[in-house]
């Protein structure tokens, strides 16, 4: 049995397909998944999404890399992770990739809004006792500065793309590592060694859906039911079972997400 730890089931490029995403779940044996809030405009049909089915949970939070948008408080974010099948504060943490190209030649110095954020959802999380899920992409130094800056915390980085070093730093904090669709591919050998090196107990598998689907369906639209691929490939790469892949990221989800056992 697999869970999908993070999904956007409420995007458009899967939502008007539900049913048929459920139905090839089951078939894949993805018992469960949890549903990423990327902003507080679709936090209600993420939640929605929890609501209605049983094997789904949802998060709260603005991603990043999200503009012109609701700015919540903490006080707001901590009331809506007080709410049944919210089960964790993210995703949230910091993006700083293409910033010349897609956001008008801004420097690193420009993204004090993004930081800013980022505190405070991770002070919402300490207030809630909620896990975070966090994205980095090209700002893995600030992301773990402000995580100590503000006393870390417990939670996932998700769909980890960084080094070695990064993630030994992340694990070294008490955090989890998720992997998604990139471990499949052939160029990512620095990720095919972190995947060697996260403790078992440490350990999550997603999608990411609708994007970064694994081999041998990548370029199309992913889906839970593709998160044995990826844990396929992690059995190869670290030389065990696909069961025990499975059994040990299902485990670990659980224990990351103590509000699902309750």
């Amino acid at each position: 049995m697999f869970i999908d730890s993070h999904c956007h089931l409420n995007f458009p490029e899967l939502a008007a397909d539900l049913p048929a995403i459920r139905a090839a779940m089951a078939e894949a044996k993805v018992t469960r998944a949890l549903c990423i809030s990327t902003t507080m405009e679709e936090f209600p049909q993420v939640k929605a999404l929890a609501e209605t089915y049983d094997n789904f949970w949802a998060t709260v939070g603005v991603h990043p890399d999200s503009e012109d948008v609701h700015e919540p408080s903490e006080d707001e974010l901590v009331q809506a992770g007080a709410l049944d099948r919210v089960v964790a504060i993210g995703e949230t943490g910091l993006d700083y990739y293409q910033m010349e190209e897609r956001k008008g030649g801004r420097s690193i110095a420009d993204m004090e809004w993004q930081r800013q954020r980022f505190r405070m959802h991770i002070r919402a999380a300490r207030r809630a006792s909620l896990p975070l899920v966090i994205h980095t992409r090209a700002a893995s130094d600030d992301t773990l500065a402000i995580l100590k800056e503000e006393g870390g915390g417990t939670g996932v980085f998700h769909c980890f793309a960084e080094t070695r070093e990064v993630a030994q730093a992340a694990l070294d904090m008490g955090f989890y590592i998720s992997l998604s669709g990139i471990v499949t591919f052939k160029n990512a050998r620095e990720l095919h060694e972190v995947a060697r090196i996260v403790p078992d107990d440490r350990l999550l598998i997603e999608t990411d859906s609708p994007y970064l689907a694994p081999v041998p369906f990548r370029g199309k639209t992913n889906t839970p039911a593709y998160v044995p691929y990826v844990a396929a490939r992690l059995a190869e790469l670290r030389e065990t079972s696909v069961e025990h892949i499975a059994e040990c990221t299902s485990a670990n989800f659980n224990r990351l997400f103590p509000k699902i056992a309750s």
